[in-house]
């Protein structure tokens, strides 16, 4: 079993930056691919980053505003986010996919709330 636990989030302005932090329980590997995603009210929830060994990938709308970054010996990842915009306004979930025996098992953390005021 895998927990995750977030936390960083918060209320910011426009231009501001955060730094969210979630931290793993369990055996997570490099391999294991980890991310953060998010879901704004009415819409559904999409990928903002993910890190897999030393591979990222970003959404093109967070693209040079957001680094997500890993620390295998803690098992956190971190998501750090400058320029941040009201439409960054969302929560924001961490995601840890494992693949154990051939099964895929994907985790989720309860969510972060990031609040950019205009």
């Amino acid at each position: 079993q895998v927990q995750l636990v977030e936390s960083g989030g918060g209320l910011v302005q426009t231009g501001g930056s955060l730094r969210l932090s979630c931290a793993a329980s369990g055996k997570i590997f490099s391999i294991d691919p980890m991310g953060w995603y998010r879901q704004a009210p009415g819409k559904q929830r999409e990928l903002v980053a993910g890190m897999q060994m030393v591979s990222t990938n970003y959404a093109d709308s967070v693209k040079g505003r957001f680094t997500i970054s890993r620390d295998n010996a803690k098992n956190t990842v971190y998501l750090q986010m400058n320029s941040l915009k009201p439409e960054d306004t969302a929560v924001y979930y961490c995601n840890v996919v494992l693949f154990r025996g051939g099964t895929r098992t994907d985790y989720w953390g309860q969510g972060t709330q990031v609040t950019v005021s205009s």
